[in-house]
């Protein structure tokens, strides 16, 4: 299975535990083409849909779709069988919010 940054795949989040983000949802994947291939386990950042954003938290995604945001701070690294289907890319311009946005979240400089 190829995976590369900035795609956006239908992942399979449960079974969850507590206040992670639930069920099957669209993700962003952030991490490395390179350690996508190496590794089982790419990063990705899970899709919700709201009107409402709260930056860095949830950042608008408006090439994944309209009222698309990115749950920030529920980054994670998924098992690539918990990969269904890709569903498309996000743009340059999300991908760089994302990235800035992940830098605030994490406190990276």
């Amino acid at each position: 299975m190829k995976i590369e940054r900035g795609e956006i795949w239908w992942i399979n989040l449960d079974p969850t535990v507590g206040s992670e983000i639930k069920k099957r949802r669209p993700g962003v994947v952030i991490s490395a083409a390179a350690i996508n291939q190496i590794r089982s386990t790419p990063v990705v950042v899970p899709l919700s849909s709201s009107p409402d954003v709260a930056p860095p938290i949830v950042l608008a995604m408006p090439s994944a779709g309209k009222n698309s945001v990115a749950v920030v701070d529920q980054i994670r690294a998924v098992d690539k069988s918990r990969f269904v289907a890709k569903e498309g890319v996000v743009s340059a311009a999300d991908l760089h919010a994302l990235e800035s946005a992940i830098k605030q979240i994490l406190q990276l400089p």
